[in-house]
């Protein structure tokens, strides 16, 4: 899986519940500084509802020196880069453990997490040296790091009934830990995700796969959305429908320029800088019309740049707080 902010191998926006991914592939201060400018422009829009940026890191911080994805190291350095969440992968084993990784058999192996044992998948060393983690090992080190959200994706099994007991297993966990009001679930699977609303009726649950429209979402009792950018491109009524009906939405993955403008003009506001029509304004002054004219003013302003960068600092350093 994959909410823009700036920093992490993905992260995600809200926009009055709309969640923009980014895909990175490196953080360093320089870039952080970068990415928290570029927030400015990116979450400048439309009004009534005021948005902060969420940055999530996509099965943790995993580019850093000495991570791997879903590690216990990538959830650290996501949580000492100040990211807000960190997301991770969660399968059942054959023998009804749950591990976390990513894809299905594990990249030079001929393992497949669905079918083989807890022995044999945490014999798999990832590339900085540690073994694939348990679920319980993983979660008692979110435990340990309070300031940092989790993104837990439940991978789709084979059985559903299996996927039943994986959720009961997640859920129980997740308890154990006392981690249920940090902790977002997603799935493919909208058995998984009733599973989950069946379990956790407050908790929060997006749907991944992008095949319902947000009614059927709110029929269900689901949190809201978590589609691709293709989905939302075929169906951009969907996200003011969404709105309309309470729903959150997020959307990965959001790569380009291009696609960042397209779900700004979706009504995306920051708070910081504001967008009526075609002008932008910060504070009482117009700073320009159209996008790309107040993105050379604060290219070539570096005072005001500077002053901009410094209150998306504070909302964002809020936004954790809150």
């Amino acid at each position: 899986m994959r909410p823009a902010g700036l920093v992490i191998p993905e992260m995600f926006t809200n926009f009055v519940e709309v969640s923009i991914y980014k895909h990175s592939t490196n953080i360093s201060n320089d870039m952080t500084k970068k990415l928290i400018f570029a927030a400015a422009l990116l979450f400048a829009g439309t009004a009534a509802a005021f948005a902060q940026p969420k940055v999530i890191a996509h099965r943790g911080y995993w580019t850093a020196p000495n991570s791997a994805q879903n590690s216990l190291a990538s959830f650290s350095k996501a949580d000492s880069v100040g990211a807000f969440g960190s997301e991770m992968d969660v399968w059942l084993t054959a023998d009804d453990k749950l591990i976390v990784n990513h894809d299905r058999i594990y990249k030079g192996t001929e393992i497949d997490m669905e079918k083989g044992t807890l022995k044999e998948i945490t014999s798999i060393v990832l590339p900085n040296g540690e073994n694939i983690p348990t679920l319980d090992a993983y979660l008692r080190l979110v435990a340990a790091k309070p300031d940092t959200r989790l993104v837990l994706e439940m991978k789709s099994l084979s059985d559903l009934r299996r996927e039943d007991l994986a959720a009961e297993k997640i859920v129980k966990a997740l308890r154990k830990y006392d981690l249920l009001d940090r902790t977002d679930i997603i799935a493919f699977s909208i058995n998984a995700c009733l599973a989950f609303r069946k379990l956790l009726p407050d908790g929060r649950i997006f749907y991944l796969n992008g095949d319902l429209s947000p009614r059927s979402i709110k029929g269900l009792g689901l949190t809201g959305i978590d589609y691709s950018m293709r989905v939302l491109r075929k169906h951009p009524e969907w996200v003011e429908q969404a709105k309309k009906l309470g729903l959150e939405v997020n959307v990965w993955t959001v790569d380009e320029e291009e696609d960042m403008r397209y779900f700004i003009d979706l009504g995306v506001d920051y708070g910081i800088i504001k967008k009526s029509g075609s002008w932008f304004s910060y504070g009482d002054r117009k700073i320009g019309q159209g996008r790309d004219s107040v993105k050379e003013l604060l290219k070539n302003d570096e005072a005001l740049r500077n002053e901009v960068e410094a209150k998306v600092r504070e909302a964002m350093i809020a936004a954790r707080k809150a």
